[in-house]
């Protein structure tokens, strides 16, 4: 009888190691007729479990677990095969199995299948998901979402550069206006006697008395009376000594001499200077008044050395002040001046700007932004922060979707409002990373380095010369985040 069932179990272990391969390629009859057997041959030796076990899942075709873990691999074996057998290639074109990762991101990898802390199984990487392209980094959709990962399409636009600075208000130059007497005489009273005083265009601004002209304006009413070819000569000493054409036709109707003589404003504008004092006697040449006009004013701008080029005469100009928030005065770059300042490295700018309302003052504190352009095309263009730049390449990160970003090489030409000039390396619509760039990349280096170390790792037990640890920190041709 022994020798019966000897010859059984013999018989069903050799069966068993014909068909143990039919794990992946048979399907559920193929497991559910090895299960038989094997419960069989538990029976036949007296090894069968008084209660039955509860069934072992399996499947032909990669799933994952209860708790969303990739289920194991089981490599079939033949008797007299070693335990640890190749990694197979995968089913799903994946190829071979190159390493295993943390299921949860951490910076942790295995060449054999194993178990965290938390029991959860490793996630295997094949060949073909760390050479997909050449040149892809992967990153799951929930963490692109946890990245707050954000992209836009690289487009053409106007580039232009605000060019800012700081300035102040002056009174416009050509608007001021000197008041002096033309000849001697007393200040008999003040019309206009305070500096600051708004003045009219033909306002009186004092009397004055004067013997000198009195003798003029005498000898020209005589002149008109007796001597008539003598009334051109008075005329003129009349018009030299600055009297107007209605102060010399009021003469014309009189015949004696007024006692005093009025001095009028020749113009528009405000008060900033009376050296005059009534009462006081005054010669020919002292300044009386000094007025300008600030219904137009300057901004004088100090704009850095290094922008000077892009700004031109006839630019525009937005300016704020500090007394108008809110508010934006719109103004004409009309002048560069010639100079630059030692000190500051900077050149005076002027703007001109209209000031109807008197609302601006001399001597107020100004933001200037000179809007400039950067090329006379339209030029192809990404965000700064899409660019990667460390100091030799600048690279960006092409979205290619479902959470894969291609790294590629740029070649910029002029920045300028946030946005930089891609002369190579992109097409318009390419949809580049925005934000978050700094951290895929980031990772996506650490796993390049894990891969490297577990490249050499596996030479290393080989025989085979590992690869220099200067190509572990090159931008890798083939990168892949945790997923």
């Amino acid at each position: 009888m022994r020798i019966i069932i000897l010859a059984g179990v013999a018989v069903l272990a050799l069966a068993l190691g014909l068909v143990g391969g039919i794990y992946l390629t048979g399907g559920r009859a193929a497991v559910d007729h090895v299960m038989d057997m094997r419960t069989a041959v538990d029976i036949l030796t007296g090894q069968a479990a008084a209660a039955p076990k509860a069934p072992i899942a399996i499947t032909a075709t990669p799933k994952k677990g209860a708790m969303a873990t990739d289920q194991i691999p089981v490599q079939s074996q033949v008797p007299g095969d070693a335990v640890a057998a190749t990694p197979a290639a995968q089913p799903g074109g994946k190829g071979k199995i190159r390493y295993y990762r943390n299921p949860m991101g951490l910076a942790d990898i295995s060449t054999e299948p194993k178990k965290d802390s938390m029991g959860m199984d490793y996630i295997p990487v094949y060949e073909n998901e760390a050479a997909d392209d050449g040149n892809i980094v992967h990153v799951s959709l929930d963490k692109v979402q946890k990245l707050g990962v954000a992209t836009e399409a690289a487009q053409n636009r106007k580039l232009t550069r605000n060019i800012r600075a700081v300035g102040s208000v002056q009174p416009d130059e050509s608007r001021q206006l000197a008041i002096a007497s033309r000849f001697d005489g007393w200040v008999e009273k003040l019309y206009v006697a305070k500096t600051g005083e708004q003045v009219r265009r033909g306002e009186k601004l004092l009397d004055i008395s004067s013997p000198d002209l009195r003798e003029v304006q005498r000898n020209y009413i005589t002149a008109r009376r007796l001597a008539p070819d003598l009334t051109q000569v008075n005329l003129e000493r009349l018009q030299s000594q600055g009297l107007s054409q209605a102060q010399i036709a009021e003469l014309d109707d009189r015949k004696d001499v007024p006692r005093t003589t009025g001095i009028y404003a020749p113009d528009d504008g405000q008060v900033i200077d009376k050296p005059v004092i009534q009462g006081a006697w005054v010669k020919a040449g002292d300044p009386l008044y000094r007025l300008v006009d600030l219904r137009h004013i300057w901004v004088l701008a100090e704009v850095y050395e290094r922008d000077l080029a892009a700004v031109k005469s006839g630019q525009n100009a937005t300016i704020t002040f500090a007394a108008y928030p809110g508010q934006q005065f719109k103004g004409i770059v009309s002048l560069i001046y010639p100079e630059v300042s030692m000190t500051t490295r900077t050149a005076k700018v002027r703007i001109e700007i209209d000031n109807a309302d008197l609302k601006l003052k001399p001597g107020m504190y100004a933001d200037v932004t000179l809007a400039t352009d950067l090329s006379d095309n339209i030029a192809l263009t990404v965000p700064e922060t899409a660019i990667l730049d460390d100091g030799t390449h600048q690279i960006v990160l092409v979205s290619r979707g479902e959470g894969r970003f291609e790294p590629r090489e740029v070649k910029l030409g002029a920045r300028g409002n946030g946005y930089a000039e891609v002369l190579n390396g992109l097409q318009s619509g390419d949809k580049v990373v925005v934000s978050a760039n700094f951290l895929i990349d980031a990772e996506s280096n650490l796993q390049s380095a894990l891969r490297a170390f577990t490249t050499d790792k596996t030479a290393t037990k080989s025989g085979a010369t590992p690869p220099s640890a200067s190509n572990s920190t090159q931008i890798p041709t083939s990168q892949e985040v945790g997923q």
